[in-house]
């Protein structure tokens, strides 16, 4: 956390361009980390190359072109390990730059490991995906494996993390090396002066990552990473993948299981995307999630007289009138040195983050009675892991990377006009986040990169059991994209938590014993099992 001193208000940022910051599924397995921290289990921080033109491709089509008997995969040679401190281990793989020329360029994959804690009855690697695009695994796993997996696992899997291509320290995209200055004034956009601020900034932002990456950004999707983990799987000496995605983590393994069903031992996808929506239907059911999640976050406050926010029982008018007012007048961060004041984005991304999890609404509610008292500063602690931004200042390229993957991945709009009508339509329906996800994606209207990948339902025929999990109460993955999902994939097994939150896993013993049976003992959930 920064250092909570005197303020220096009268450094204000210097102007230049701006964009939009980090989109929602970016913050999904950062979120999962951050109420693992509330709840004291441990804590991580945060951390999307163009111009081949490869045309966009059907799923259907994808899969077809590039199964593993029509696409042999390279060779990989084994891990080599070495002590990284506090138990774990690290090492490297290197892959094909473009799979289409396995003997060109290469990208280079960190990896990290937690060895199994009983060789002997080791069954092997549970390679792990906290989601994004633009998580680091690396880091996830070494905050997060020694409290989130049971001992049972760690005695018996490695814990495996890995840095997707483009994130972290794997081989890394990079657009600009400070977001400082590309915080756009408002990501809602509710204004002709916003507007155009936030495209001013998402075209600079753009240009910069075509001029810095121009060898690595066609080569970033989602389809590229699935055979990166293939590779990983046979350089850990895995006969068979064992894998637990999260969030954006489960369109990896969905991915991987339509191009490798056979390679499969056992899956876990947690917090499911649904491969087969479209990129204004994602975001649609994204603000339709964060409005209802917000509706009830305000009314658990309205009927907890100790709720900080509480506001005399009435905390949604005081809410949209807190937001108004910081749309007008942003807040000073009263508690921080050389800091900017926390203004409409970072508050809606603070917002934004502290709905992911039931054990975060008390700090919300505590950062906004803070804001309402005046003092905007934990509202930007809140939002800086959202932006990437670390203790010290720096960045990581977690924006860089989530919109480089989005841009391949979720064919969109190029004409900036049709933003704004997705705006309108969502409002109807999301009064208040309407907006922010209608704009989400707007880097990609100025993207020099075509889509890669066409939506469309990802089939696994030839595949084991894997298990899907939906909660009822997530805003970010909303329970019916893991429906879709577990029917798409032919094989699934549908999970169901009833309860707030995003990811099933951290929060329920329930979903925490199913999915564990499966992995050590290839014991299938019962049909229709609905935890808690």
């Amino acid at each position: 956390m920064s250092d909570r001193r005197s303020p220096d208000c009268s450094r204000a940022p210097r102007p230049g361009p701006r964009r939009r910051l980090a989109g929602l599924a970016a913050a999904a397995a950062l979120a999962t980390s951050l109420a693992l921290a509330a709840a004291g289990c441990g804590s991580t921080a945060p951390t999307s190359v163009p111009s081949t033109g490869r045309p966009a491709t059907t799923a259907a089509a994808t899969v077809a072109a590039t199964s593993p008997s029509a696409q042999p995969s390279p060779s990989v040679a084994p891990v080599t390990w070495s002590d990284c401190g506090n138990g774990f281990q690290c090492g490297t793989v290197d892959v094909p730059l473009d799979y289409a020329k396995p003997t060109g360029a290469i990208v280079r994959l960190a990896l990290v490991r937690l060895p199994a804690a009983d060789p002997g009855r080791r069954i092997g690697s549970l390679l792990v995906n906290p989601g994004g695009p633009g998580i680091s695994g690396v880091r996830f796993v070494r905050d997060s494996a020694t409290t989130l997996f049971s001992a049972d696992l760690r005695a018996r899997f490695d814990i495996v993390g890995f840095d997707p291509r483009g994130v972290g320290d794997s081989t890394p995209i990079r657009c600009v090396d400070n977001l400082d200055h590309f915080t756009p004034e408002d990501a809602r956009a509710d204004t002709p002066t916003e507007l155009q601020d936030l495209l001013t900034g998402a075209r600079a932002f753009a240009d910069g990552c075509e001029r810095r990456n121009p060898d690595l950004l066609p080569n970033l999707s989602t389809a590229d990473v699935a055979r990166d983990l293939d590779q990983v799987r046979a350089a850990l000496g895995d006969a068979k993948l064992t894998y637990v995605g999260f969030s954006y983590g489960t369109l990896i393994g969905a991915t991987y299981a339509s191009l490798f069903p056979t390679h499969i031992r056992a899956m876990v996808l947690d917090g499911a995307i649904d491969p087969a929506l479209g990129e204004a239907a994602l975001r649609e059911g994204q603000a339709r999630g964060f409005e209802t999640e917000l509706d009830r976050f305000l009314a658990a406050c309205a009927a907890d007289a100790s709720c900080a926010f509480h506001s005399g029982g009435r905390p949604g008018p005081a809410f949209d009138a807190l937001m108004e007012r910081i749309d007008q007048h942003p807040l000073p961060t009263l508690r921080l040195e050389n800091r900017e004041p926390a203004g409409p984005t970072q508050a809606w991304l603070a917002v934004t983050g502290g709905l992911y999890s039931p054990l975060t609404w008390p700090a919300l509610a505590t950062a906004l009675a803070e804001a309402q008292a005046g003092d905007g500063t934990d509202l930007l602690l809140m939002s800086d892991p959202y932006r990437g931004r670390q203790p010290n200042g720096g960045y990581s390229n977690l924006v860089d990377a989530y919109a480089a993957i989005t841009c391949l991945d979720w064919p969109s709009p190029r004409d900036p006009a049709a933003y704004a009508t997705m705006a309108a339509t969502f409002t109807r329906v999301a009064p208040r986040f309407g907006r922010l996800l209608a704009y989400n994606d707007i880097d990609c209207a100025y993207w020099a990169v075509p889509p890669e990948r066409s939506p469309g339902p990802l089939a696994s025929p030839g595949a084991p059991p894997i298990v899907v999990v939906g909660s009822a109460g997530d805003p970010a993955t909303p329970y019916p994209w893991a429906v879709a999902l577990a029917r798409e994939l032919g094989s699934g097994i549908l999970v169901t938590r009833q309860g707030d939150g995003h990811t099933g896993y951290p929060y329920s013993p329930c979903v925490r014993g199913a999915a564990d049976a499966y992995l050590l003992d290839l014991t299938t959930p019962s049909p229709g099992l609905t935890c808690q």
